[in-house]
């Protein structure tokens, strides 16, 4: 079990949340410089300073004892080493939220929570919302100095979509973390999994186990894409906490299906952008890994694509872009690459258009190109009809 180990091996970042700090300090150095920087990080401490003494009230040992106690044992387990302070703040609706200060623990509850949550409760809640600290102050404040520079990028107006998604899909993954963070310090997914349910409904009695049946059966009759903005839904989180307590393989995969998807053009991330890119670098290698392919003409619209191109780029392998991994828009880019680079060349164009229409083929998309050629290469339905008699022959 997963809960059974270290916290620190226990609670790693997700490799969503790696993959995106990686992609930051090598693309945007100048960017992760000045977000990671003191003074930034000063004018940073002081607002949200002044926002908690502003907006809420500040709870007490000595007037809350039990929640500082549950507080304590939380801090224990998940080994932080920082004073931690409680507040309460207006609101029916039950919630929580971490206000992160390197260096100190802010946590501020809203509506009923200290009443309705069980002891139990109230403890994976707390390691809810701790386990983000855990986070943020992990590798020198890396995942905190990625949130911040994607906090930064939503304000600005030019924010591409693929800001808008990088940012939604990094606050998923570290909300799954922070599940997680509940799960260990309760020793058991039941009470994360009550907590969230009661905090949805408000509902006073939770069966955890009925619960997850019910996200179970869900997932059989509909496994459809989550559509949450800042947080997974509560059936997902349920499942995906259930499943790292018990240490189930294949997690990774399963969260990338029910958070993200397939590669899609309508939902790039700056990740998927880069697989894009590789994936596409490989398909064109394949393409001209003949040496008939490799004419001026065809060579100079690769360096089009890749000003940078190598002989030794590596080839793709058709088999591994399946539906489960690319949807129909994905394939369908990635087949008209081939159609124009099939068109780059006069002299080539009907042995490339066939080698083209056989690549597509594999990748399953042989309509979307083939309606193309008559659509966006000016072919004549005759000459589409004989492409397509060559295929059959082919095949």
């Amino acid at each position: 079990m997963s809960i059974g180990i270290p916290v620190g091996d226990a609670l790693r970042p997700l490799p969503y949340h790696l993959r995106l700090v990686e992609h930051l300090k090598r693309a945007e150095p100048e960017v992760w410089r000045w977000a990671s920087s003191y003074a930034v990080q000063e004018q940073h401490v002081q607002a949200m300073r002044a926002g908690l003494l502003r907006e809420t009230y500040r709870l007490t040992s000595e007037s809350h004892a039990q929640a500082y106690a549950a507080l304590a044992t939380v801090t224990t387990k998940l080994e932080i080493d920082a004073p931690a302070t409680l507040y309460q703040a207006g609101g029916e609706s039950m919630n929580a939220a971490l206000f992160y200060l390197p260096g100190e623990v802010h946590v501020v509850l809203y509506g009923p929570v200290l009443e309705k949550l069980s002891a139990e409760e109230f403890i994976a809640l707390l390691g809810h919302e701790l386990s983000h600290y855990r986070l943020w102050a992990m590798d020198g404040g890396d995942y905190h100095t990625a949130s911040r520079i994607l906090d930064h990028t939503l304000a600005d107006p030019g924010a591409a979509a693929s800001h808008v998604n990088t940012a939604r899909l990094f606050g998923l993954y570290t909300e799954v973390f922070a599940d997680r963070g509940a799960a260990f310090v309760s020793g058991a997914a039941g009470p994360s999994i009550s907590t969230l349910v009661k905090v949805q409904t408000g509902a006073a009695n939770v069966d955890a186990a009925a619960y997850l049946a019910q996200a179970e059966e869900l997932e059989q009759a509909d496994p459809s894409l989550s559509q949450a903005v800042s947080h997974p839904e509560i059936f997902i989180r349920a499942q995906a906490a259930d499943k790292w307590t018990r240490g189930e393989a294949g997690l990774d995969a399963w969260l990338r299906k029910r958070l993200q998807g397939p590669l899609s053009m309508a939902k790039l991330d700056l990740i998927d952008q880069g697989e894009l890119e590789r994936l596409t670098r490989r398909l064109i290698a394949r393409f001209v890994e003949q040496e008939p392919m490799r004419s001026e003409l065809v060579m100079s619209q690769v360096r089009r694509y890749f000003p940078d191109w190598s002989a030794t780029e590596a080839t793709l392998d058709l088999a591994t872009v399946t539906p489960e991994t690319a949807d129909d828009s994905a394939r369908d880019y990635l087949g008209f690459v081939m159609l124009d680079l099939a068109l780059a060349d006069p002299d080539l164009r009907d042995h490339a258009l066939v080698e083209a229409a056989r690549a597509v083929r594999t990748l399953g998309r042989s309509d979307a190109f083939l309606e193309a050629l008559k659509r966006d290469a000016g072919l004549a339905k005759r000459e589409v009809d004989a492409l397509t008699r060559k295929l059959k022959a082919a095949a």
